[in-house]
């Protein structure tokens, strides 16, 4: 009985969950009452829950996790400045006499808003009220128009600086430890969030660079799908367009590069690096005249929703993860996956796929928190690379989110999506999309160095 009980504490899980209960509450309140009843029929030990107060005042001193709030601010800031709304309107007219520009212009744009905010929600919903409309009105294919902008969004799953990545990779820093710890070295080595960041900025970058490779395969094969801006309605000068190129893109591209930049020369921590881009944040939003005493309290109470969301689960994931191993369940885990037929490679795949499956119920959030602790020791226990499993744990749940029926892109989209366009255009349109994020992880297992080549260069 007492082997089967992680198995049902998952289901039990999930069966709440799927009743519409909070994450949070789910997973603490599940977690609590199997440890009574454990308790009450002799297989649970209590003393696991008594750790709990140990691990909320370990959340609550963990400089990493003060990157989380800076962030979401940032993000917040960002939106409300309406640098969006501007990067598309300058780089549809920069690219619009292009077939497919605007599709160019829309990646593009997401993959700025990506750096800037990382938050994809937000990102998708404001490309899709933003673009969407204006790509129709161009006569552009709905589901070209539809998977270009769930795609983009999804970009600030794994393009620093993304919330994704810091929450992951103060969880894998404590995997990395224990796992050493497992294996019998007591000084071990240490991954940090920057680590992660510089391993997804090549990763990041090249999807990006597939992004734009399939649109313009589109402007040639089926140019009908992706037309050009008419020459009648591009009446603004070169000099003016340039001009106002540089007004709109640059202080974006400063900002990310004072953050990004501060990480990669080792000037700032994250964390330091996320103070550094919410006062950027505030400085473009007064530059822009949109930052006043309505907007900054309206930005910190988005802020402190986000943030009390993220580190409620936090907690509740916390808990869950004493009781799963009060009953066992991480001796459960580590003998499954070491004896699976395949070694390393069937064990990461698993994994893999438990991941991409759990994305179409779960938030990166609540699968950072509750499975990445939980398997996280027992992959690097097996030899693998911390920076590379990161990158392919936020390019997986990338994809997963992107994924019919059940993708969170899609569903944001269909939310702001005009009538016209159905869920059939939205989920035909992803799938071009997830082939190029498959192919990414599959050149990444064959080629780690993607991602594990450039921190290597840069912090030896």
């Amino acid at each position: 009985m007492l082997e089967l009980m992680p198995l049902f504490l998952f289901l039990g899980v999930g069966l709440v969950l799927l009743a519409g209960y909070p994450v949070a509450l789910s997973l603490g309140g599940t977690a609590l009452v199997f440890a009574l009843v454990g308790d009450w029929f002799g297989l649970f030990d209590p003393a696991f829950i008594a750790a709990l107060p140990n691990r909320i005042y370990g959340v609550m001193t963990n400089e990493t996790l003060i990157a989380v709030p800076l962030f979401v601010f940032m993000g917040v800031m960002l939106e409300r400045s309406q640098v969006a709304e501007s990067l598309l309107d300058t780089m549809a007219m920069l690219f619009g006499p292009l077939r497919g520009g605007l599709g160019i212009s829309v990646t593009l744009v997401g993959m700025l808003l990506a750096a800037s905010t990382g938050i994809v929600g937000a990102t998708v919903v404001t490309m899709g009220l933003l673009s969407l409309p204006t790509m129709l009105r161009r006569g552009y294919s709905p589901g070209i128009a539809a998977g270009t902008i769930c795609a983009s969004g999804t970009l600030g799953q794994v393009i620093p600086p993304s919330i994704v990545l810091v929450l992951l990779g103060d969880v894998l820093s404590a995997a990395y430890q224990q796992a050493q710890l497992d294996m019998g070295l007591f000084a071990p080595e240490t991954v940090s969030v920057g680590d992660l960041f510089v391993g997804a900025l090549i990763p990041g970058l090249v999807l990006v660079l597939l992004y734009l490779l399939y649109l313009l395969g589109v402007a040639w094969l089926r140019p009908e799908a992706v037309p050009a801006i008419p020459k009648s309605e591009r009446t603004i000068a070169p000099g003016v367009l340039w001009r106002r190129v540089l007004l709109v893109l640059l202080p974006p591209l400063l900002l990310i590069v004072a953050v990004l930049g501060s990480i990669l020369w080792g000037v700032a921590t994250p964390t330091e690096a996320a103070s550094v881009g919410a006062v950027g944040a505030m400085l473009l939003a007064w530059s822009r005249r949109r930052l006043d005493l309505g907007t900054l309290r309206e930005v910190m109470v988005q802020t402190t929703n986000v943030t009390s969301m993220v580190f409620l689960i936090l907690i509740g994931a916390a808990l869950f993860s004493l009781v799963f191993r009060g009953f066992g369940g991480d001796e459960l885990v580590t003998e499954l996956l070491s004896g699976l037929p395949g070694g390393t490679l069937s064990a990461v795949a698993l994994v893999m796929l438990v991941m991409f499956l759990l994305g179409f119920i779960l938030d990166f959030i609540e699968i950072t928190f509750v499975v990445v602790p939980i398997v996280g020791p027992v992959l690097l226990g097996m030899g693998l690379d911390p920076v590379w499993l990161g990158v392919m744990i936020a390019i997986n749940l990338q994809t997963s989110f992107l994924t019919p029926p059940f993708g969170f892109a899609l569903f944001y989209l269909r939310g702001v999506a005009p009538p016209q366009v159905k869920t059939g255009h939205i989920y035909r349109g992803a799938i071009p999309f997830i082939l190029i994020q498959l192919l990414m992880l599959g050149a990444l297992a064959l080629w780690p160095q993607i991602a594990t080549w450039l921190p290597g260069l840069v912090y030896s």
